[in-house]
């Protein structure tokens, strides 16, 4: 069966993909818009998904609340580097060094969380809850990036 940290890592893996893809796109070409806007949708329908359906149970556990706020001003960022991103042309100067910041931050997050968080949040869930959280998690993530696209 699968749990909600298979699902988990299955985006984990597009995101740095698409990171890795973006930072070898040129200046002001048609793949950039393409790649960026898809790492977009993954990154923002992938927290979206995971804030309801991993960090607000383990919010629940005395032992989950450091770890999953953590988790939490960690996406917060994110998404406030993607929103300087969106609102600058990708041909300006300055973008490329962002959209590095940027891929630097996700890989950062995406170690933590599946070096740390994974655990943690691990002992605080049953097998039960983790094969029900992967199907809802996968719903949710399905739904969002459709209303994101």
């Amino acid at each position: 069966m699968e749990t909600i940290y298979d699902a988990l890592r299955e985006s984990h893996e597009t995101q740095r993909s698409l990171c890795k893809r973006l930072l070898r796109t040129k200046p002001g070409t048609g793949s950039r818009d393409d790649i960026f806007k898809a790492l977009y949708v993954e990154l923002e329908a992938h927290a979206a998904a995971e804030e309801r359906f991993l960090y607000a149970p383990i919010l629940m556990d005395d032992n989950g609340l450091s770890p999953s706020r953590h988790a939490l001003a960690e996406h917060h960022e994110i998404e406030e580097m993607l929103e300087d991103l969106q609102s600058e042309p990708s041909n300006s100067p300055g973008w490329l060094a962002q959209a590095k910041a940027l891929s630097k931050k996700v890989h950062h997050h995406l170690r933590e969380e599946e070096k740390k968080f994974f655990q943690a949040s691990g002992k605080i869930l049953t097998d039960a809850q983790k094969t029900k959280l992967a199907k809802q998690y996968r719903r949710d993530f399905e739904r969002m990036k459709k209303v994101l696209a």
